[in-house]
């Protein structure tokens, strides 16, 4: 079982009082061993955790699909965050409240996430072949 939720924009650009901004990442990231541990209701909470994480952090969650063994985002950023830095946020954060909720991930792996990620920046045209 995966979550997909959509999330429809009403205009293409994104204004702040200097700058106009279009910028969209397709990030996905596993966990550690790849391990299919998010399953509901961890995938349920996880959801939670990264959209509250997301209004902390200023960034547009567009599509989220959460899969057994890893996590594809689709998100839309102001041009002061970094790619790294949205990962580090998310993955920290749900890392650290997941574990601290559910026993599972503290006994099956020494940490949620592994090191690594997957990031693309995603223009107009290529955005709908992400979604």
């Amino acid at each position: 079982m995966h979550i997909i939720i959509y999330v429809t924009r009403r205009e293409r650009w994104t204004y702040s009082n200097t700058t106009v901004y279009n910028i969209g990442y397709h990030i996905i990231w596993c966990p550690k061993y790849r391990r299919r541990v998010l399953i509901p209701p961890i995938s349920d909470r996880l959801h939670e955790l990264l959209f509250e994480k997301a209004i902390e952090i200023d960034v547009d969650i567009e599509v989220l699909e959460i899969m057994p063994d890893h996590v594809h985002m689709f998100v839309k950023t102001p041009p002061t965050a970094s790619p790294h830095y949205i990962v580090q946020q998310f993955k920290g954060y749900t890392s650290r409240t997941l574990r601290q909720e559910f026993k599972v991930l503290r006994t099956r792996l020494p940490s949620l996430w592994t090191r690594s990620y997957y990031v693309e920046s995603c223009g107009h045209i290529s955005e709908a072949a992400v979604k």
